[in-house]
């Protein structure tokens, strides 16, 4: 059911034996002997009616949002400061192509950040700002919280930059 600004409180009254019992887990609640809230929450019939308020007005669409598969609606009011832009939008637009409980959903929406920050840099640097990674990756506290980690992390990531310089630089010779 898609919900529009006509959508009911009557709309979405619950129906426990409906089109939703092939869902594994459906109902589990619906006895009140196995709710983990009962007998501490007060019980009325009315809670079962669905939502009675006003649904607000919707917010206006200026950018690309991403909808889930789950709810192809738009929730009526929603964060939009960053549209799924490049290398790390594709990433995103294929991520929200599966269920929010699939890991085809979430490990690209975690490479989508790493993309995005490298994304970032590059588009300082293109600035004329250069970042100064050390202290925006915090290595200075990791320094002196953690030297272990750091020297470890600064000697793989010497071994992979030097590994790419070699391969880029015996590239160019042939």
């Amino acid at each position: 059911m898609m919900m529009t600004d006509q959508t009911t409180p009557e709309d979405f009254i619950n129906d426990r034996q409906g089109r939703y019992s092939h869902i594994k887990g459906w109902g589990i609640d619906f006895d009140p002997k196995n709710d983990p809230t009962y007998p501490l929450k007060k019980r009325n019939n009315a809670e079962h009616q669905g939502y009675s308020w006003q649904r607000p007005p919707l917010q206006e669409e200026t950018v690309e949002i991403l909808k889930s598969v789950e709810r192809p609606n738009l929730t009526a009011v929603y964060g939009a400061s960053n549209p799924p832009i490049g290398l790390s939008g594709v990433f995103r637009r294929v991520a929200f192509q599966y269920s929010e409980s699939s890991y085809g959903r979430w490990l690209p929406l975690v490479l989508a950040d790493r993309v995005n920050m490298i994304e970032g840099i590059l588009c300082d640097i293109k600035k004329g700002h250069l970042p100064n990674l050390f202290k925006e990756l915090g290595l200075r506290a990791e320094w002196k919280h953690n030297k272990k980690s750091f020297i470890s992390k600064s000697i793989v990531a010497s071994v992979v930059i030097g590994l790419v310089a070699y391969q880029f630089c015996s590239k160019k010779k042939k």
